[in-house]
């Protein structure tokens, strides 16, 4: 299947300028595309990047790990963070992913992380993940990120 890239950010709808008050006839309906990037990743001790990258002034929207393989501890430390930094927090604090199925991640009550959500900042930023220890089997997944892109420019 071929792919298109867009340099974005992309917009749609069919009225561009309101000049009235009509809805569906002359009142503006454009809005941002949502975006996506994933990422296969495992669990490690080792805070990596997942090669995805938010490009800058975006929104995040969502964050999800669809976990087939689950993470695994002798230690019951089965958590995944995420961050924009090898320190791993900055997203999404540690969450337990001790369980086969789709986590959604999120900023929590954190007003710092939450901030980072509604504008990750004026440079394009790294998603990185670290975990704890794995048992035996590590832990793996599909880490995706959902994103409105240049929303805040």
């Amino acid at each position: 299947m071929g792919v298109t890239t867009f340099t974005g950010p992309i917009k749609a709808g069919n009225i561009l300028d309101t000049s009235g008050t009509t809805l569906g006839s002359d009142v503006k309906n454009v809005g941002f595309v949502v975006m996506a990037q994933s990422a296969d990743v495992e669990q490690s001790t080792t805070a990596a990047t997942t090669g995805i990258v938010i490009p800058a002034n975006s929104t995040i929207v969502e964050i999800s790990l669809l976990v087939d393989t689950a993470w695994s501890s002798a230690t019951t430390t089965y958590t995944v963070s995420l961050g924009t930094s090898a320190t791993a927090t900055e997203l999404v604090a540690a969450t337990n992913a001790n369980a086969v199925g789709i986590l959604n991640l999120t900023p929590g009550t954190d007003a710092t992380r939450t901030g980072v959500w509604q504008d990750v900042g004026t440079t394009d930023v790294a998603v990185w993940i670290d975990s704890g220890a794995p048992d035996t089997t590590p832990g793996a997944g599909k880490l995706i990120v959902r994103y409105i892109q240049a929303n805040n420019a």
